[in-house]
């Protein structure tokens, strides 16, 4: 059987929001010009690479923030024929959000994009990878086909179940027999995930290991770029040896792949991959529709 790699590159534009809901930096002028930095440099910057290798297409995640204080970059975004999902307003933290507010998020910056776009979103980026039950419910309310948040592959896509649930150890109050039962799967969704982990946000994506952040106490900002993009390499030639079909996932933050040293890893890493036969860089909105004709979902398989 031939290769065929899907290589997709999901940009998540916080600039300001990811400062807001994430990053503790509500309170700092200079993290918030970092946040007007990745908006109004390290898009243009972005854009620029993906035209001159190819005019390759990707899917950038947009808060509804964003969006709201970068109209001309998010156009430039647009107007190049990148796909736009949705990636919350602030950047807000959904399993920390009431069920009201989770909804709210969800009418206001679907209606964004979609008035933005001419046409509705059909992926999400959940902040924080956090997707709550109530917001995968919701999703598909919208008729989200995917989500870009789950951790329970890292080059295949699947279809995401509801809600897992399990039980806490409680050392104080509890007996053992209390604690010792298995994990219970949620019902399986139509919901598409193509998979993002936190494992692999080190190596996979740019944000951990390249930006400082004052109110984390084991955050990076100083990690040798060269480290990354071997790290990337490697994953990819682990996935192309041992998979005939399957995605490589890579997440990319214009705070920190707008960064001279991460854009040329980045474009590096293109090249390399691209010396590969059965490679295609797609949008995260191909994957899902590929991946939705290749294994449908289970009772919908066609004759």
């Amino acid at each position: 059987m031939p290769k065929r790699i899907l290589c997709t590159i999901g940009v998540d534009v916080d600039a300001c929001a990811g400062w807001l809901g994430s990053y503790g930096g509500e309170d700092s002028p200079n993290d918030m010009s970092r946040g007007c930095f990745a908006a109004e440099v390290g898009v243009p910057r972005l854009l620029k690479l993906f035209k001159e290798k190819g005019d390759m297409k990707t899917s950038f995640f947009i808060p509804g923030h964003s969006l709201d204080s970068f109209p001309k970059e998010m156009a430039m975004v647009r107007d190049a024929g990148h796909e736009i999902g949705l990636h919350g307003y602030s950047h807000e933290n959904p399993v920390a959000m009431t069920l009201e507010q989770q909804r709210a998020v969800l009418d206001h910056t679907f209606k964004q994009l979609t008035d933005f776009c001419g046409k509705p979103p059909v992926g999400s980026v959940a902040p924080w990878w956090e997707a709550s039950k109530e917001g995968i419910e919701l999703l598909l309310e919208k008729g989200i086909e995917y989500d870009h948040s789950s951790q329970a592959h890292d080059c295949m896509p699947f279809y995401t179940r509801d809600e897992d649930t399990w039980t806490k150890i409680d050392f104080k109050s509890a007996s053992a027999h209390d604690w010792m039962h298995p994990l219970k799967k949620g019902k399986l969704t139509k919901l598409v995930n193509i998979p993002a982990n936190w494992y692999l946000a080190r190596l996979l994506q740019d944000l951990p290991p390249h930006m400082f952040i004052k109110a984390a106490p084991n955050s990076h900002g100083f990690v040798d770029a060269d480290v990354t993009l071997k790290l990337w390499k490697k994953h990819f030639a682990y996935f192309y040896r041992e998979y005939d079909w399957c995605v490589f996932p890579l997440t990319l933050h214009p705070d920190t792949a707008g960064r001279p040293h991460v854009l040329l890893a980045v474009e590096e890493l293109i090249d390399f991959i691209n010396e590969h036969e059965g490679v295609e860089w797609v949008t995260m909105a191909e994957v899902n529709k590929e991946f939705r004709e290749k294994f449908p979902f289970p009772g919908e398989q066609k004759e």
